[in-house]
């Protein structure tokens, strides 16, 4: 039988560390780790994103991350702690427990953007590309 995404959750969940926004909020400009956010374009011209944060794409993360893609970001190969963010935590739950298995040190932030934003915390626009 097929599994569901609260089963995948569940299993992402035991395997991923997982951080506060509080926490990441602290650890704001900290060289040794970077934040990604992974929603869709369209959010993040909508709502803004975490300062500082570099944006991934939930659908390109596996050749963003993979050395050999033709389509990887040195961005996923500096050896730092990876910490994912999407709206509400679930997408980026299952991203950082993919970018796991796929070497990296990841977490993800829980509540997402959601609670960074609800919580007062600071927002950029999206980069807007030249």
């Amino acid at each position: 039988m097929a599994r569901g995404y609260k089963e995948m959750l569940d299993e992402a969940d035991a395997q991923v560390q997982s951080v506060t926004t509080e926490e990441m909020a602290a650890r704001l400009g900290d060289d040794g780790l970077v934040m990604v956010d992974i929603r869709d374009p369209r959010e993040l011209e909508r709502e803004g994103m975490v300062p500082g944060a570099f944006h991934a794409p939930r659908g390109m993360l596996e050749f963003w991350i993979d050395p050999e893609s033709p389509y990887h970001k040195p961005r996923f190969a500096e050896g730092k702690t990876y910490v994912f963010y999407c709206a509400s935590g679930w997408r980026s739950l299952l991203a950082a427990k993919l970018a796991q298995e796929m070497g990296l040190e990841a977490r993800s932030m829980r509540g997402g953007f959601k609670d960074w934003h609800a919580s007062g915390k600071p927002v950029a626009e999206m980069p807007r590309k030249s």
